[in-house]
């Protein structure tokens, strides 16, 4: 079900619990608002639709996936950025990676260990940091 996106700096800074199969119905609402939003948003975190589970969801071409419980373990490659998210007006500076590798759980909840460089990087990177309670 697409959702109400959350604007509100103090709730998307707090910072979010891991999730479990019990959260499975959040995946699936994460993923229709962001199809909901493709001409705007090529990714979101679960806060931004009011729920504090590490899950996100990140657009890569044609396909949306979704990532549990997401922790990246390397980044290489240091660059400065200006990022604007749905939740926040406006755009801001930050500091994103050219290449990540991210230990997470799929949507089936099967453990996963993927390696992202360039444009899904940086999404992953920002959506994760929603996660962490971190708003650009």
């Amino acid at each position: 079900m697409v959702k109400k996106i959350m604007r509100d700096p103090l709730f998307l800074a707090q910072k979010s619990v891991d999730a479990t199969e019990a959260d499975k119905q959040v995946i699936t609402d994460l993923l229709d608002t962001l199809r909901a939003n493709l001409d705007h948003c090529v990714g979101m975190a679960a806060n931004m639709i009011g729920v504090k589970k590490n899950i996100i969801v990140v657009a890569s071409g044609p396909f949306q996936f979704a990532m549990v419980n997401p922790v990246i373990t390397k980044k290489t490659g240091a660059y400065q950025v200006e990022e604007g998210c749905l939740s926040l007006d406006g755009t801001r500076p930050c500091t994103r990676y050219q290449e990540i590798e991210v230990d997470y759980l799929d949507q089936h909840f099967k453990r996963q260990h993927g390696k992202y460089s360039g444009w899904v990087a940086q999404i992953i990177q920002h959506e994760v940091d929603h996660c962490n309670g971190v708003v650009i």
